[in-house]
């Protein structure tokens, strides 16, 4: 296989990879008011519905990441692929809403093996000064999924009902590790002698297992609640401990060289920060307008519609940025989009137009795309070869954390109802715009990291 085949194939089950990852989690935002009726389901256990998926996914992340260093990224990837389409099936076919949660759960293990490699592949197939347009190639493919999401969740929704999300998982699934067999990556000379830290691996997935927990009981405990400073304090005592570990470990889980830089570091938090922002607003935007604007699925799908464009066009546009301005400025640029999106989001009522609907949404995409560019791009381009799998894996662990955040800062913004089976934000119109305001305060702490990465020129090359 010649080297510009290995890039294209490369590059082809990076995006297949991320794309289905993508489509899963936002398709599934439109169908769970469906999901809930069907099934019988209360709001706290919709919320599981994701969340548990989040819960196995975080925390083991940065340990599949290794995983791949050490084994092969193409490996852990034709596994992931293939046991992520048969959670699917098992959970189109659940009878109930706990089987949905825990093969949710069986999902996030298998989605945890593939994520990492996406990247990782990326970064072992391209020189770093030319990762720029796979890495925007990339995020404009998450984009469309992201995006598109919605639309094709309210298609099958409405002609098929709930379970048919699921269903479509296990075909492209197939083609995905079909795909994957026929790729062949250079091997860093010294990652097959890496150790993995058992130690320290238990201690990062119960620290982020714990901080996850703790985040999905917030709407039934609210943020003063013992359980959750409890959660708090416990996440904090792991933390440390995997710290004092880690510095002690002869192969520490996180190498020195990635834990020391601070580009990638600031990455991760804007990427946190971002995704919590952006995906706690569409979690309560979906709600609100089903159940308060009484939208069915597919009309809310094209209310969300605008979110594609932005994201695919603005990856390339946000790559040349990166090389013209640096990622300084346009990862502050883009922070500050998603935040007015997000304040425009929260002037929704049951009056509003589309206009405003669709303004907000384009100013989301617009900045998300520019976010997830530059800070991909920082991470991916500052990993050693030997090291892309933790690297992909700390940045997905971001991802994947963030929207639990936002979703618990979300729901914990609500009223409880006094019926005791969730937030108020699915009922009320009232609730929507305080929520969404502290969303976008979520999202502007982002300005803080983005101030600390490179402020000059990156030269990639295309």
């Amino acid at each position: 296989m010649t080297e510009n085949l290995r890039q294209r194939f490369a590059l082809a089950v990076s995006v297949a990879g991320a794309m289905i990852v993508a489509l899963d989690g936002t398709v599934l935002l439109v169908a769970q008011p469906s999901l809930q009726r069907d099934l019988g389901a209360s709001v706290a256990q919709v919320q599981w519905t994701s969340t548990s998926y989040l819960l196995a996914v975080a925390g083991l992340l940065v340990i599949a990441g290794r995983l791949g260093d050490r084994y092969g990224h193409p490996r852990l990837m034709f596994i992931g692929v293939l046991g992520f389409g048969a959670a699917s099936a098992g959970i189109a076919v659940a009878p109930d809403v706990r089987w949905v949660i825990a093969l949710r759960a069986v999902q996030g293990v298998f989605g945890a093996l593939l994520q990492p490699a996406t990247l990782a592949l990326l970064r072992l197939t391209h020189a770093p000064d030319r990762l720029g347009t796979p890495v925007a190639i990339r995020t404009g493919a998450i984009g469309i999924a992201a995006a598109a999401g919605p639309l094709l969740g309210g298609i099958l929704v409405t002609q098929l009902g709930w379970r048919s999300v699921f269903w479509i998982n296990v075909p492209v699934a197939l083609a995905i590790a079909v795909l994957t067999l026929t790729l062949r990556v250079p091997t860093p000379a010294h990652a097959g002698s890496q150790r993995l830290d058992l130690l320290g691996a238990a201690l990062l997935a119960g620290a982020l297992a714990v901080l996850v927990h703790t985040l999905a009981d917030v709407p039934a405990h609210g943020w003063t609640a013992a359980p959750t400073w409890l959660g708090l304090a416990a996440t904090a005592g792991v933390a440390l401990v995997l710290v004092l570990h880690e510095r002690r470990a002869t192969h520490p889980i996180v190498p020195p060289a990635v834990a020391r830089s601070v580009p990638v570091t600031a990455s991760m938090l804007i990427m946190l920060l971002i995704t919590g922002g952006m995906f706690g607003a569409l979690f309560v935007t979906s709600f609100f307008v089903q159940n308060v604007l009484g939208l069915g699925p597919l009309a809310t799908g094209l209310r969300v519609l605008p979110l594609t464009a932005p994201m695919v066009l603005g990856a390339p546009v946000a790559s040349a940025a990166v090389r013209r301005y640096g990622p300084r400025h346009t990862a502050i640029a883009g922070v500050l989009l998603v935040v007015l999106g997000i304040v425009a989001l929260s002037r929704l009522d049951p009056h509003s137009t589309w206009l405003l609907t669709w303004t907000a949404f384009v100013g989301l995409g617009t900045g998300f795309a520019a976010v997830m560019v530059t800070a991909t791009g920082t991470v991916v381009g500052d990993a050693p070869p030997g090291y892309a799998g933790v690297v992909g894996g700390l940045k997905q662990t971001a991802n994947n954390v963030g929207p639990t955040l936002g979703i618990a800062v979300a729901a914990g913004m609500m009223p409880a109802e006094s019926s005791g089976a969730g937030p108020a934000a699915v009922t009320s119109a009232s609730a929507i715009g305080p929520a969404l305001l502290v969303l976008a305060g979520l999202a502007a702490l982002a300005l803080v990291p983005a101030s600390l990465l490179p402020r000059g020129r990156i030269p990639m090359h295309d």
